[in-house]
């Protein structure tokens, strides 16, 4: 681990540090540690995804925010049902090199440890599918990741390449508790029509995130210039065994 990570300004194994990084996500919903990663580790990373971005299934979509089908109850043009863009392109799993960082780090029994003692998880496990542990995500000039509550109660991720402009991740705190059901429509909407505050997070290249994105409605602003945002998304289930549907990997991988 020592080879990937900056150790001396993110001690893994260290019960006070991590203390601290539990509180702060606890507190914030969000937590970043700055250049987590070693320069040569990070252009490894970065090298690969420039490699594989010609091989990226792209999916163009329209959702609401809460990711969900329509409710009749409510018009087309309210909050719950207003249709919002995403773009992106995408590798999986799979097609990542043998020897790639991201796949000693996924694995690594120390960052598992880390992680699960933050995230306030007993176990973290990987994909049963061959796609969706660890992904490379991939915003060219124009595309975006459009305003959207996170399904999952946890999101891992690098920030691999920032683009020269935008691509900046946007969210908004307390529009939906998903514990309790409630969920602020009117707030939504304001976002939703620029009307509303909002928060950018400040990340660079090389630094982690763990996010709560289940009741922040969180978004990624549109590429501006010749440099392609890329992230890499560590993704992990709280019980063995478990996979994507043969539908969810066709919409987001186009492949079976």
């Amino acid at each position: 681990m020592s080879n990937l990570i900056r150790l001396d300004q993110h001690p893994l194994a260290d019960a006070n540090w991590r203390s601290r990084c539990r509180k702060e996500l606890n507190h914030n919903g969000v937590l970043v540690l700055h250049k987590f990663l070693k320069p040569k580790v990070l252009q490894t990373i970065i090298d690969d995804g420039n490699a594989l971005h010609p091989l990226a299934y792209r999916a163009d979509s329209r959702h609401n925010v809460y990711l969900l089908e329509p409710d009749d109850a409510y018009n087309d043009d309210h909050p719950r049902n207003r249709e919002i863009p995403s773009t992106k392109s995408c590798i999986t799993h799979d097609q990542l090199p043998a020897d790639s960082p991201l796949r000693q780090l996924h694995n690594d029994t120390l960052f598992k440890s880390f992680l699960c003692d933050v995230l306030g998880e007993a176990n973290l496990y990987s994909f049963a599918d061959p796609y969706s542990s660890i992904t490379f995500h991939y915003a060219a000039e124009g595309q975006e990741l459009g305003w959207h509550f996170d399904n999952a109660s946890f999101a891992i991720t690098f920030l691999v390449q920032k683009p020269r402009a935008g691509g900046e991740f946007q969210f908004v705190r307390d529009l939906r508790n998903s514990e309790t059901g409630m969920t602020d429509y009117d707030g939504v909407g304001a976002v939703l029509d620029d009307r509303h505050p909002v928060d950018t997070l400040n990340i660079e290249e090389g630094d982690l995130v763990l996010f709560r994105g289940r009741d922040f409605l969180h978004r990624v602003t549109p590429t501006r210039g010749d440099v392609t945002r890329m992230i890499a998304v560590l993704a992990y289930n709280t019980r063995p065994g478990v996979a994507l549907t043969e539908s969810a990997r066709m919409t987001f991988y186009g492949k079976l």
